[in-house]
């Protein structure tokens, strides 16, 4: 499944594709998310999101989820059902087709390294799984079970290690290409 994956990024990878999924990361990051977040540290007295933590505890994210209040928790849960569905898909679409345009100019055709365009995929995957933990968290407040905080922060630190990967991964491509001229290797 993953072989068909990365051969398949391979086949659509293109300059202008990357571009756009570009576009929409930036789109995200400086319109969307800001706003978002401005919203949440306003009404929690400064606590932000959930998503933004590399680790936590069930006491630290449940002191979080207290803070943000019943029209808190309930905004926040729209997100994670809406706008955070939607980025990881960009930002993963993005990752994944810049790497798999940078390593088709950095590596041969034939090297193992072409497969590592599916890493983004991880962090999508475990992005959705801490949402799933976000959004119960958030819907049965005041129950605080441990055992979920510690699975949501399972997932989050996975993510997280997904999407330092990546970035590690775009830059490796970058270097390789430019070294390579950006020229397509075959």
């Amino acid at each position: 499944m993953l072989d068909k994956l990365s051969a398949t990024l391979r086949k659509y990878a293109n300059g202008w594709l990357v571009l756009i999924f570009l576009a929409g990361e930036i789109f995200f990051n400086a319109v969307i998310l800001p706003r978002q977040q401005a919203k949440m540290l306003t009404g929690s007295g400064g606590i932000g999101p959930i998503d933004l933590q590399l680790f936590y505890t069930p006491e630290k994210v449940y002191s979080m989820v207290e803070s943000y209040g019943e029209a808190g928790r309930a905004d926040y849960r729209l997100f994670e059902l809406t706008g955070d569905i939607l980025y990881p898909i960009v930002y993963t679409l993005f990752f994944s087709l810049a790497i798999t345009w940078l390593f088709q100019r950095g590596f041969s055709p034939d090297s193992a390294m072409q497969k590592f365009n599916v890493v983004p995929f991880g962090g999508w995957l475990f992005d959705l799984f801490e949402n799933l933990g976000i959004v119960t968290m958030l819907s049965i407040f005041p129950s605080t079970p441990p055992a979920l905080a510690w699975l949501t922060a399972l997932f989050t630190f996975i993510k997280w290690l997904f999407a330092i990967a990546s970035g590690l991964l775009l830059l490796l491509g970058l270097v390789k290409a430019a070294r390579n001229g950006f020229k397509k290797q075959t």
